[in-house]
């Protein structure tokens, strides 16, 4: 059996099924996931219902409805397939659609997993549209939404760009269907659409350019230094993706130049970008990264269905309410960012971390780590701890690393998954990101536990890092 195998023998399971409910993570590839299969399902005619879940642990299985319903987990579930059994479920009413790592279970669930194929750049919206377009190649306008799925699951990030079977079919499908414009060498910069320009350059970390990354007024000076217009004549800010082609060249040159000046590698700077002609202007909808961070609104404030409507066209009241809740997402994070650098963390050998308590939704402490690992020592991976308001006796953990200390050996998804389960918690991710929920008594032993864990993983890629 190979990957093409598991596609075909899900769809077969699919099309063969009456009813059929759909249990999918909140976070964009989540959303994404849920909206292709659902369509897909819809459009063959199959009675369905979907049912957002923030996490796949005890608190969050009693979402899973009893009833006859083929169950499709997708975003989730291979790594929580113990829960599957002990809630009683048989291997009949199973189907797993993820890519993350499958966790030993004494039943046999039917899976489509990248992972054992090694499709390692592949989000479960890139599967879930691989099983779309088998059921029916109609559904290759779905492809748009896989796009946006893997890219906001980080797939394009190490590479700058998505790679393997999602480049070569999903992106390629969705330039044939006209409603992805694909920019090969771009500049590698998120607010592209919507963000004055000499924002996304000051907020802009990958790569670091020294006088104008973390400095509003050094990429202000920076433009007018080289020429560029910054302002129409009726004082609106332009985005990048208003200026002309010569105007573009003349910026990514003179930002090359920056890089190379202070000793840097330009191998960041450029990056292909995926971007939605059909799209309103100037919104978070023209291209892959915002829209992927709008449907990540839209699912750590507890209205991933709101997502859905907008992937599926709702261009009114959905996306209205999107963008309201996007603009206090980014507020929440950026007073959740200025808390993690104001209290500080607290350093171990291989590890920094920091508890914020109940001061913040533990939906979000993910993305505030990631943004703050840039601003304090990005060589140790950092561990933040948040209380989870449905229950005080357990503790959410999220951890975010870097692309160079990957290349050097951590894997974060196994050391906060072994750390977690010492404790009868459950932990998963990727190597560069991942999360757990732990008892609240055993916060201090899996700190130090997760550090002994990293630190073996520096230690057994060490030599080969020089």
């Amino acid at each position: 059996m190979g990957f093409c195998d598991d596609v075909k023998a899900a769809v077969e399971r699919i099309t063969a099924s009456d009813d059929i409910t759909i249990i999918s993570h909140i976070d964009a590839d989540g959303i994404a996931s849920e909206a292709i299969l659902s369509q897909a399902i819809a459009r063959a005619e199959i009675q369905h219902s979907s049912v957002f879940v923030r996490q796949l642990e005890p608190l969050t299985m009693s979402q899973v409805p009893d009833n006859a319903s083929l169950k499709i987990f997708t975003d989730l579930g291979a790594g929580q397939q113990n829960l599957l059994e002990e809630r009683g479920f048989s291997n009949e009413e199973i189907l797993i659609v993820d890519h993350h790592v499958s966790q030993a279970c004494n039943r046999n669930y039917q899976q489509v997993n990248c992972l054992p194929y090694g499709h390692l750049k592949m989000s479960a919206a890139g599967i879930s549209y691989l099983i779309a377009k088998a059921i029916d190649p109609i559904n290759t306008d779905l492809a748009k939404t896989g796009i946006i799925g893997n890219v906001g699951d980080m797939m394009a990030r190490e590479t700058c760009g998505l790679v393997g079977l999602v480049r070569d079919v999903i992106v390629e499908d969705a330039v044939r269907h006209k409603n992805v414009e694909v920019r090969r060498r771009d500049l590698n910069c998120y607010g592209i659409s919507t963000r004055p320009l000499y924002l996304s350059l000051a907020y802009n970390d990958d790569p670091f350019i020294k006088g104008i990354s973390n400095n509003v007024e050094g990429a202000k000076q920076f433009l007018r230094k080289i020429g560029i217009k910054q302002q129409t004549d009726e004082g609106r800010w332009l985005v990048w993706e208003e200026y002309s082609v010569d105007d573009q060249r003349t910026i990514i040159s003179a930002l090359a130049e920056q890089l190379i000046a202070n000793g840097e590698p330009i191998n960041r700077l450029l990056a292909e970008t995926y971007h939605f002609p059909d799209e309103p202007v100037r919104t978070p909808l023209r291209n892959a990264q915002e829209y992927a961070t709008l449907l990540n609104a839209c699912g750590r404030w507890g209205r991933p269905q709101v997502g859905g409507a907008i992937l599926r066209g709702d261009r009114g009241g959905s996306f209205r309410e999107a963008e309201h809740m996007l603009v206090n997402h980014r507020a929440i994070i950026r007073d959740l960012l200025g808390y993690i650098i104001d209290s500080g963390v607290t350093k171990l050998e291989w590890i920094q971390y920091l508890h914020v308590g109940a001061k913040y939704p533990d939906t979000i402490v993910g993305i505030g780590a990631g943004m703050a690992l840039s601003k304090l020592d990005n060589s140790k991976p950092i561990l933040i701890m948040c209380t989870v308001p449905e229950d005080k006796n357990l503790t959410k953990v999220s951890m975010r690393t870097t692309e160079r200390m990957v290349e050097r050996g951590v894997d974060l998804q196994k050391a906060i998954g072994d750390a977690s389960s010492k404790f009868g918690g459950v932990g998963g991710g990727h190597r560069i990101a991942a999360g757990a929920y732990i008892p609240k008594s055993a916060e201090q032993e899996f700190v130090i536990l997760v550090n002994k864990i990293l630190g073996e993983q520096f230690g057994a890629k060490s030599t080969n890092y020089r």
